[in-house]
């Protein structure tokens, strides 16, 4: 989990586009995985598993539940930088605003996660092609966006 966690913050944050959104959606994700951690040990990739409930939390925030209470909130964990840079960077939020959610997210997984099409596809639940498709609409669009300021 403190390998992932940083990953998966900064994933969700290109996602939301706000901090305190994606800080939620991670600790969502984690919570999840730790709450399924056998069938996800046995398994063999509970990083995947991560990416994918994260990904399917935000793209399916109509079908999330309130918020899991805990006992006690662990420490936090130290600044990224990768994040902070983000973070401090506002116009690649708008930019990443203006797509739509699952461009977004295919963008997000192909230069954030460095992942290839196959894996995207089976996170986004479609085809190498598809995604493929996904990602140069979502550039194209950000070139068009970029192009127009």
């Amino acid at each position: 989990m403190r390998e992932v966690s940083p990953g998966l913050l900064r994933f969700a944050h290109v996602l939301t586009l706000h901090r305190a959104e994606a800080e939620d959606l991670a600790q969502e994700a984690l919570i999840r995985v730790g709450l399924a951690w056998s069938r996800v040990r046995r398994d063999g990739n509970p990083v995947g598993y991560a990416q994918r409930t994260l990904l399917n939390l935000f793209l399916n925030k109509r079908r999330r539940r309130g918020d899991i209470p805990v006992a006690a909130v662990p420490d936090r964990p130290g600044e990224d930088a990768g994040f902070a840079a983000v973070d401090a960077f506002d116009g690649v939020r708008d930019l990443l605003a203006a797509l739509p959610p699952k461009q977004r997210a295919a963008v997000a997984l192909r230069y954030v996660l460095d992942l290839p099409d196959e894996q995207i596809g089976e996170l986004l639940g479609c085809s190498p092609q598809t995604v493929r498709s996904q990602v140069s609409r979502g550039l194209a669009a950000l070139r068009a966006q970029e192009g127009s300021r």
